[in-house]
């Protein structure tokens, strides 16, 4: 049963997620039931940043003992150059969307800021990438798509389009398309794709026959009003068997409805959310995550809003 949190104290620990929009953010949702299940003194909040308030926002966050911080569109590219430690997976995956502060004192080893009743004389920002295996589970999840092998057009190519094709490159596809409003972007990411992976054969235009996966990493699909990022004259929805748009409210993208009409299985980015957001609260409480609590909270917010 559901026991709500303690009131707020002057104990309590500080999370958020940073971003531009983030007023459609279910985050705090999620989180917030994760750690109520886990029975933490924490909250979990939301903030507007613009970019170049990004290095600010993180510093003011560190000078504030908060536990840690997500990152959405648009600063997982820039914050690479911003936090003070790599984990591999940022470093792997070129970009960082969960950041775990930690301290120390004198010559100790680094520990996680929850270790720490006072402030630490020192503290640093370690930032983790937690969206490339979500992007998988949550194929896996919602589509039962077999990715080794498959055929699989990708839009987008900034930091949510460059993790999944680098993601889905070293998951096995056989082949990627790469769709970018900016087509320099889409280069480059072909170009690490075939530096690392040489057997996946990577185009940057439509494919001309059937595919396997469209998934959409832009941020088309936002407002409902927004147009799908497909361009129907380029590539018809009638050849693909499945469609995974990485946007989740609103619940129903315009590309996600065309996608059902056309006979598609079809799946938004709620299950990515839930499990980057579950290994996020795993690296800041050193806990399992409550991912059952995690997931009815997010179903509750998205499909209830």
């Amino acid at each position: 049963m559901f026991e709500p949190p303690e009131p707020i104290s002057a104990r309590t620990r500080f999370c958020a997620v940073l971003g531009q929009p983030i007023k459609h953010s279910a985050s705090p949702a999620m989180q917030n039931a994760g750690i109520a299940a886990l029975g933490l003194d924490w909250r979990y909040l939301a903030f507007e940043v613009r970019p170049s308030d990004l290095n600010g926002a993180i510093l003011g966050a560190q000078a504030m003992h908060f536990i840690g911080l997500n990152l959405t569109v648009p600063h997982k590219l820039l914050a690479l150059e911003l936090v003070d430690m790599l984990d591999e997976s940022a470093r792997t995956w070129g970009a960082v969307n969960t950041i775990r502060f930690e301290g120390r004192e004198g010559e100790q080893a680094w520990r996680p800021l929850r270790e720490f009743s006072d402030a630490p004389l020192e503290i640093r920002s370690h930032g983790f990438n937690t969206d490339a295996d979500a992007i998988v589970q949550g194929i896996a999840e919602d589509l039962d798509l077999e990715l080794r092998g498959a055929r699989v057009l990708v839009l987008g190519a900034g930091g949510a389009g460059r993790t999944a094709a680098l993601k889905l490159a070293s998951a096995g596809v056989r082949e990627l398309f790469l769709i970018n409003r900016t087509p320099s972007k889409a280069q480059a990411v072909a170009d690490e794709i075939r530096q690392l992976w040489p057997a996946v054969k990577v185009s940057l235009d439509y494919p001309t026959s059937k595919i396997d996966l469209v998934l959409n990493a832009t941020s088309l699909g936002l407002k409902r009003e927004d147009p799908s990022p497909l361009d129907p004259s380029r590539f018809s929805l009638q050849e693909t068997a499945a469609v995974y748009d990485m946007i989740y409210r609103p619940a129903e993208t315009t590309l996600l409805k065309r996608a059902r009409q056309a006979g598609c299985r079809a799946a938004n980015g709620l299950s990515m959310l839930l499990h980057q957001g579950a290994r996020a609260l795993e690296i800041w409480s050193g806990q399992p995550a409550p991912i059952a609590a995690m997931r009815e909270a997010l179903w509750q917010n998205v499909n209830n809003a």
